[in-house]
């Protein structure tokens, strides 16, 4: 059970008790309707549905996790919804939550400019027009992404294209004051020539001009992009776990 001097009453605490993090100013971004609860120096916050993930978390994952039994106890969190916590085993959720899906990835930051890279002047903004291209170029290299034209929480789309032929993509979705690229990708027969680092640096540029934060996303299997987002300046990490709550 959580109690009330637990409980951060809008957006403003949260952001107070995490010492306005930018992972949670990216994830909280302007939306007002907030609450957060507090425990042994985890924070995590709820924000309804129609607004993302139910809830995050930052702090230890052990009062995380007690956090979030005695939400679902409450009634608070329900089946379906999306948590993203910080880094943890599974095996600590057994036989308290049942979860589906569960994934650790990265977030990763800088409000530092990138290393100029060789093609980086071939970034360019992308139109409702170039729609078509983009679903091609996702569907061919990057199917699994959920970040496709269409998506509310896409701000723009920029590019690189060789001729008439849309080669390397991503999406700006950013919120709040945190730039955030999503859905980096480039056509399997492109790749080996620098476009992911070239398409990178130019949106981090782009988006560190607007905001003064740029973060993303990364599984850190994945060690070739984690070498290079590094390489590019984004060397801050928060590790985190995600899932959704089973039934």
């Amino acid at each position: 059970m959580i109690t009330d001097d637990q409980v951060l009453e809008d957006r403003t605490a949260v952001l107070a008790a995490v010492g306005h993090h930018p992972f949670a100013r990216h994830a909280l971004g302007s939306r007002p309707p907030v609450r957060g609860y507090r425990r042994d120096g985890a924070v995590l916050w709820v924000v309804p549905d129609e607004h993302g993930p139910a809830g995050c978390a930052i702090g230890p994952a052990g009062p995380a996790i007690e956090v979030c039994v005695a939400l679902v106890a409450d009634g608070v969190l329900r089946p379906e919804q999306r948590l993203h916590l910080p880094r943890h085993d599974p095996a600590l959720l057994a036989g308290r939550l049942t979860v589906t899906g569960h994934a650790d990835w990265d977030f990763h930051w800088t409000d530092t400019p990138p290393p100029a890279q060789a093609d980086e002047q071939r970034v360019v903004r992308l139109t409702e027009a170039d729609h078509p291209a983009l679903e091609t170029l996702i569907d061919e290299a990057f199917p699994s992404t959920t970040s496709r034209p269409g998506d509310p929480r896409v701000v723009d789309w920029y590019g690189i294209r060789a001729g008439d032929r849309l080669v390397a993509c991503g999406a700006d979705c950013s919120q709040g004051d945190i730039g955030f690229l999503a859905g980096l990708t480039v056509a399997p027969d492109q790749r080996g020539r620098g476009l992911g680092a070239s398409l990178t640096a130019g949106m981090t540029r782009a988006l560190l001009a607007r905001h003064g934060t740029v973060g993303l996303g990364v599984y850190p299997s994945n060690v070739g992009a984690v070498r290079l987002y590094r390489r590019l300046g984004f060397t801050d990490t928060l590790p985190l776990s995600s899932f959704r709550l089973g039934g």
